[in-house]
């Protein structure tokens, strides 16, 4: 059943608490009640849909120690470059920022690499699996990462993923999967070249993080912007200071009417990422960010690195009212 209030999607997996994108953290997150699971997805060389959040390998697998030399003169290992086998060779471990140190020093220690990459039949597997032993019926959040990079490396990241969909038995259950993009124009192929009947979520980054996409994102939160997206996706997913955007003089939240005006248009909004070990400048805690997000502005679905936090307020909620 799903959780009282916006859906709870488990960003990464409960990546609070293990490794992200690995299996255990998928498990763990399943076991804390989430409503929907994300999967992040690239290929590989040979065009098998692994389950990773980067284009790149070097952030949360030991590639550098297993194949030296391997980086491209960017100095990054892609993971389009690496072959299945070759990826099925790496150890996962907490990610790393570019000296090695830990991003999140409180989380899953950095030096023990217990875990492999999965790709997204095993992890579709897993799911399935656990939804049958537990009796439950889990959501799945796939993002669809650089589809042009993979275009022009002469592989077709929609089509691989929409197959595994299918294999598994997802592709035609639009209640229990989303499809999310950074690239308006690939959004736009799966809904009519492909016709896929999922949910497509338009996801809305900073300018400045370069995503592989031609599209204004500025440009999409503009009533104009929204306008468009609503002729092809069904919902946003809008980085969470694109609607807290600091506190006031006087100590109060300041908000951007987002919300407001996608919803004006038939559109849900899922946020990203509440961490709360993280926290945006000025709010003190994480209920506090929970309390804003939730109670005031009553999103539609978030993402987060904790979702048995999220669950817990979202039941102690319940009980107040």
């Amino acid at each position: 059943m799903p959780s009282p209030g916006p859906l709870v999607i488990a960003h990464r997996g409960a990546c609070g608490y293990l490794p992200e994108h690995t299996l255990a953290a998928k498990a763990l997150a399943h076991g804390m009640g989430a409503d929907f699971i994300e999967q992040d997805v690239v290929l590989t060389r040979d065009g098998v849909p692994i389950v990773l959040h980067d284009i790149f390998l070097d952030s949360t697998t030991d590639v550098a120690r297993q194949f030296p030399g391997r980086a491209r003169p960017d100095g990054h290992y892609h993971a389009v470059d690496f072959s299945l086998e070759e990826v099925r060779r790496l150890h996962v471990h907490e990610r790393r920022g570019s000296g090695g140190e830990a991003v999140y020093p409180q989380r899953f220690p950095t030096a023990v690499d217990l875990f492999r990459v999965p790709t997204l039949g095993e992890e579709l597997d897993l799911i399935a699996g656990l939804d049958h032993s537990r009796g439950r019926r889990t959501g799945l959040y796939v993002e669809l990462k650089s589809p042009n990079r993979h275009r022009a490396a002469g592989l077709d990241l929609p089509a691989a993923v929409l197959a595994v969909l299918a294999e598994k038995g997802y592709a035609d259950r639009p209640g229990q999967v989303f499809l999310q993009c950074f690239d308006d124009a690939t959004l736009r192929l799966l809904r009519d070249m492909l016709a896929t009947p999922l949910p497509l979520v338009q996801l809305i980054a900073d300018p400045a993080w370069g995503e592989d996409s031609a599209v204004d994102f500025d440009y999409l939160r503009t009533a104009q912007g929204l306008d468009e997206v609503a002729t092809y996706a069904d919902a946003i997913g809008p980085w969470l200071s694109h609607i807290y955007l600091g506190q006031a003089a006087d100590g109060s939240a300041r908000i951007d009417p987002l919300v407001q005006r996608a919803r004006e248009r038939g559109l849900a909004v899922h946020p990203y990422t509440f961490r709360r070990d993280d926290l945006p400048a000025g709010i003190g805690d994480f209920d506090t960010l929970l309390d804003l997000f939730i109670g005031e502005l009553a999103v539609d679905g978030l993402f987060t690195d904790f979702p048995d936090l999220v669950l817990d307020y979202l039941a102690r909620r319940a009980r107040r009212y």
